[in-house]
């Protein structure tokens, strides 16, 4: 199991204290220093069966300077997505938690987490 973090998020440390607590064996990758590839965040998109737009933090600012809410959400503009995802970290959603199953959620409530864990 890993989790993508950023140590200054609420919800981070909302998840890693509840994985601590029921005794997780997990990594943690703190997202933002050790920016995921293109291909990891394909990689992540399908075990969450999610879209670069779903996870995609549309409200920071990097975001509204890149105009990503007025990007167009379908196959031919998912490499634009992803590549801004992976050039500026920050936009991508947290935690992501990928789980023994090979699956991954985006561990924002304590029942996302939960679930992730028994996978």
């Amino acid at each position: 199991m890993e989790i993508w973090i950023n140590p200054a998020c609420s919800k981070c440390r909302s998840a890693l204290t509840l994985l601590d607590a029921e005794g997780a064996d997990y990594t943690v990758r703190r997202y933002l220093e050790d920016v995921p590839s293109p291909d990891e965040i394909r990689q992540v998109l399908d075990r969450l069966g999610l879209e670069p737009w779903d996870i995609t933090r549309t409200q920071e600012a990097v975001a509204k300077e890149l105009g990503v809410k007025e990007w167009a959400r379908d196959a031919e503009n998912r490499e634009r997505w992803i590549a801004a995802l992976s050039a500026h970290p920050k936009l991508i959603q947290r935690p992501i938690i990928t789980a023994e199953d090979g699956t991954a959620v985006v561990g924002r409530s304590e029942e996302a987490v939960r679930d992730a864990l028994s996978r």
